[in-house]
């Protein structure tokens, strides 16, 4: 299901996927905060259209202002425990992981869910990008669905 809210005219393209982080201290008397301020915070969206002939509105955020989107929920790619993970069953991350050179850090730490938060598997991907965990985790990478 589809949300309108406004986006900076810079992200407003479809297919763009962005975390939405909730109200900044800048948005304090913008007299577009209620058509603003509509998502989940931490929550991963993607913009599924841009309203035609719509306005570019002036933002304290986005220099070049907002204009209305519609967005939907999305996925989040992530890696999570390999054991009892299947398309369906509900999983968690398995914690977080200081070794930010790892090239699988952003899948064990993803942005648009946190740690301890369950959520249901939409996909399974398979192995990680990584060779070794450092942590000797068994992991498996999928698409979370955090709504689902």
């Amino acid at each position: 299901m589809s949300t309108i809210t406004l986006l900076g005219d810079l992200l407003a393209e479809p297919g763009t996927e962005f975390v939405y982080e909730g109200e900044a201290d800048a948005c304090a008397g913008c007299p577009y905060r209620s058509q603003c301020l509509t998502l989940e915070s931490g929550r991963r969206y993607r913009v599924t259209d841009v309203r035609e002939n719509g306005q570019l509105l002036e933002c304290a955020i986005h220099d070049r202002g907002v204009r209305a989107v519609e967005v939907e929920p999305t996925t989040v790619r992530a890696n999570v425990p390999e054991d009892g993970s299947f398309a369906g069953s509900t999983a968690s991350l398995a914690g977080p992981c200081p070794y930010v050179e790892c090239p699988s850090h952003e899948l064990c730490e993803p942005d648009g869910i946190e740690h301890g938060e369950s959520a249901r598997i939409a996909t399974v991907h398979g192995d990680p990008p990584h060779d070794v965990c450092h942590l000797d985790r068994s992991l498996t990478t999928v698409e979370l669905d955090p709504d689902g």
